[in-house]
């Protein structure tokens, strides 16, 4: 436990939504997540699936971490989306696993025109992995995207002013 960490994110509202937040780093989570992976490489799935249904934080990015990105699939993002209710987990399952999977751009240009904010954010940073990543848009969904993104850029959400510029700056 980092209690420095754990204490700073509860004061700033980060941590509502979890039962328990340790306040563990990413890096430190990465380098248990590797030691999981190497021990467990067969159980990957279901130790993913049982870490998220817990409602800590680590256990969730250890899920995220865990789960084999190949095995992710549109109908399985949209049920873990759905319970997604921090920023920090949407960036993290928007890189770790949502551009990875098949059909990862039509369900972030599904998810851009969602009403859940949390929801429109996971589209715009999957569909700026996909970017980063070599992937090209077709013209008719770069307009479609510039259009999404300029009503987002209108929100009073930072979070989600921030995510559309991210993806419109890797067009």
């Amino acid at each position: 436990m980092n209690g420095v960490a754990s204490a700073a994110m509860r004061d700033a509202g980060m941590t509502a939504d979890y039962r328990v937040n340790f306040g563990v780093e990413l890096p430190r989570l990465q380098a248990y997540a590797d030691e999981l992976r190497a021990e467990h490489s067969d159980e990957l799935t279901t130790l993913s699936q049982t870490l998220w249904h817990e409602r800590v934080r680590e256990c969730r990015l250890l899920a995220l971490m865990l789960y084999p990105p190949q095995q992710m699939d549109a109908d399985l993002a949209e049920v873990w989306l759905a319970d997604i209710r921090t920023v920090e987990l949407v960036q993290m399952a928007s890189l770790l696993l949502f551009c990875r999977m098949a059909k990862a751009s039509e369900c972030a240009f599904r998810w851009i025109a969602a009403d859940d904010e949390l929801v429109q954010m996971a589209g715009y940073y999957t569909i700026g992995h996909l970017l980063r990543q070599g992937s090209q848009l077709a013209s008719r969904s770069a307009d479609e995207l510039r259009d999404q993104a300029t009503a987002a850029l209108a929100s009073e959400n930072v979070q989600l002013q921030l995510a559309a510029q991210r993806a419109l700056a890797r067009l």
